[in-house]
């Protein structure tokens, strides 16, 4: 059988293989090189090809200098930092209550699941629906139910645009966070909390003690789900406030720089999308390192 798999696995694979080179490492590659060149979508400036108008880091240095792509820079991370948090801590305690139901688990974990199968634009539209006119008009406004200034016009305001990005983002993901914290949960022997009871331990104790140390393979993977998709979110941007307010992620940023040269910069769009690709693989690499050096520690 071995000898099967062997004969067959370059044949097999070599689709698969020429099919990521062709849309994945070829793009990635030129798009690195384009990054030091005075590209403009269609030509070169000041040469006829990208060596000819090669300008060094001058894109980089631009980039950091544009103070649009350093608001959404420090947009970001302050979001995916309160996105992070707010997703694991609705999806864990989602989990921890299905797993206590003894009767209909599966259609509640349906119901949670379901925003997940919608698109980001039609998740930022309905939102933007649920925002401007349930909570401004019909639930907090002056004539509203219950008058909460706070949660009114959240969408043409920097600091409540985000919390209202969190809202969506969190209603998003967290139904499919917690089917993966669900498999974490259930693989936890039933008998360490018997153990834990006949010590005296309380909730919150066997909550610290077994639950978390032994749920560290599914936080691990959950954490590096979540950091990834907030850090690269678009659509949801776009739909929602499409950047106005100062709301603009890193995403939305390296969209709208073309539109906001002209000529359209695209090797300085490029260079902002490699400083993107730089951050978000720093730091998903460091917090893989550091929760999976913490499962080492914890077993």
């Amino acid at each position: 059988m071995d000898k099967y798999y062997r004969k067959w696995l370059l044949p097999i694979s070599l689709p698969a293989l020429i099919l990521f080179f062709a849309v994945i490492v070829i793009p990635f590659v030129t798009g690195v090189l384009y990054s030091f060149t005075s590209w403009r979508g269609t030509y070169f400036a000041g040469g006829a090809n990208a060596f000819e108008s090669f300008v060094g880091f001058e894109n980089y240095v631009n980039a950091f200098k544009n103070e649009k792509f350093l608001n959404a820079f420090v947009y970001t991370i302050k979001f995916t930092i309160t996105a992070v948090i707010a997703i694991n801590i609705v999806s864990l305690a989602l989990a921890m209550m299905i797993t206590t139901v003894s009767r209909g688990g599966a259609i509640y974990r349906t119901v949670f699941f379901l925003p997940n199968l919608l698109g980001g634009l039609a998740l930022g539209f309905i939102w933007q629906f649920i925002f401007q006119n349930v909570f401004s008009d019909v639930l907090f406004g002056p004539q509203g139910l219950i008058h909460i200034p706070a949660l009114t016009n959240m969408l043409q305001d920097n600091t409540k645009a985000l919390f209202a990005l969190v809202i969506l983002v969190t209603w998003q993901m967290a139904g499919y966070m917690m089917i993966i914290y669900i498999t974490g949960l259930n693989t936890i022997p039933r008998d360490l909390y018997e153990a834990a009871q006949i010590d005296g331990a309380g909730a919150l104790a066997q909550f610290r003690v077994i639950t978390l140390p032994m749920l560290m393979p599914a936080i691990t993977i959950v954490f590096f789900l979540t950091l990834a998709n907030c850090f690269k979110l678009l659509d949801q941007n776009i739909a929602l406030t499409d950047g106005n307010f100062n709301t603009r992620l890193l995403a939305t940023q390296i969209l709208r720089t073309t539109r906001d040269t002209a000529p359209p910069d695209y090797g300085m769009a490029q260079a902002q999308a490699v400083v993107f690709f730089v951050l978000i693989a720093v730091v998903t690499l460091v917090q893989l390192y550091v929760t999976k050096r913490r499962e080492v520690e914890l077993h």
